[in-house]
């Protein structure tokens, strides 16, 4: 096969993790006979200081191009005035029409100690959660004067239906429990996403088990008995915050990748961490939720789903090694991000002898 990928590192860490992302999806390419090419473009923070803007037209016009977009994480503290880095981001959301986010989280009972919560509350977890991504408070109308502010949360229904079918669709392939996630006992926006929510469950995916959770309970949920979820399902803040949550259950968010889609196969890929200027350029960062959200770009933008596992099972392999990053490792054995990908590297090309 035949693919454009655009690739976007971004600031910070993005292009170190971005790197082992790059030489996974080649060795893949030749190890399964496909013609993979990355094509790399400015995005974020290194796009300010280059030009001006967080998404520059030719940026913006790769991703278009492109079959699918890896993205790097963006933003840091040396853009804290506008243009912002995170402005690029919502409007390549928004212009790819890409509306839902999902974001699974898997214990690997070999970083069980690396998670806050106990070995017996995390082992088994398995839950997805698709957040909706260009609607709400981050979208919606925002103005400022002295003393006071504004940021207003505005959805539709059709917003709700696509965002509640997608992820009653995941559901129907997995364990088939769709929880919704809202604050229907406060926000108008809520009660509208519960009542959309029932009716699309109840006329369009009767074999799935719908519940509700308020957001406060379910991020309570989250650290009390994960395994109780399977898909999860909720607006654009609420999914925000309740992912970042779930990464300690995988023991850290650099393990988490992410995909963002619309109605075509064309989607987002990106791990869920940000860019950790601090520790940038000392070759520490944690390359497996970049990794991983190659995997997915693999399975859900180009059909390839034995690729896809190839690389999942390179990065379990290279965690039951014990081949990682300051994050996960314990007793002072910590790899170096290049250790790490090699790893996963090594890995795959193992499977593929």
């Amino acid at each position: 096969m035949k693919a454009l990928i655009a690739v976007l590192p971004g600031d910070g860490i993005g292009p170190e993790v971005m790197a082992e992302a790059r030489r996974v999806l080649t060795a893949v390419g030749a190890r399964f006979g496909h013609a993979f090419e990355l094509r790399e473009a400015k995005f974020g923070g290194c796009a300010i200081d280059a030009g001006g803007v967080p998404l520059p037209d030719d940026t913006l016009a790769l991703c278009r191009e492109a079959d699918a977009v890896l993205l790097g994480a963006v933003g840091g503290p040396k853009w804290e005035r506008a243009p912002r880095p995170e402005e690029g981001l919502l409007a390549l959301r928004k212009d790819l029409g890409v509306y839902a986010n999902l974001r699974p989280v898997v214990a690997h009972q070999r970083l069980a100690h690396a998670s806050t919560l106990r070995p017996e509350v995390i082992a088994g977890v398995d839950l997805l959660i698709v957040r909706e991504l260009t609607g709400g408070l981050y979208f919606g109308k925002k103005e400022s004067a002295a003393g006071y502010a504004v940021d207003t949360c505005t959805y539709t229904e059709h917003e709700v239906e696509r965002l509640v079918r997608a992820g009653a669709r995941l559901a129907k392939r997995r364990r088939k429990r769709l929880c919704s996630v809202d604050k229907a006992n406060v926000l108008e926006t809520s009660r509208l996403w519960r009542r959309v929510a029932e009716r699309v469950v109840r006329d369009e995916f009767p074999s799935v088990q719908l519940s509700h959770q308020l957001v406060d309970s379910c991020a309570m949920q989250l650290v009390r008995d994960p395994r109780q979820f399977d898909v999860i399902v909720t607006e654009n803040m609420f999914g925000d915050i309740l992912s970042d949550e779930a990464a300690m259950i995988a023991g850290s968010i650099g393990m988490l990748p992410s995909a963002s889609l619309g109605d075509g196969k064309r989607g987002l890929y990106e791990p869920i961490h940000g860019s950790a200027p601090d520790i940038a350029g000392k070759g520490v960062a944690n390359p497996l939720g970049t990794i991983l959200a190659a995997a997915m770009l693999l399975r859900l933008s180009l059909g390839l789903q034995e690729e896809a596992e190839a690389v999942e099972g390179a990065v379990s392999a290279a965690v039951e090694r014990g081949v990682l990053t300051a994050d996960l490792a314990k007793n002072g054995s910590a790899a170096s991000t290049r250790e790490v990908g090699i790893a996963v590297l090594d890995a795959l090309n193992a499977k593929g002898d």
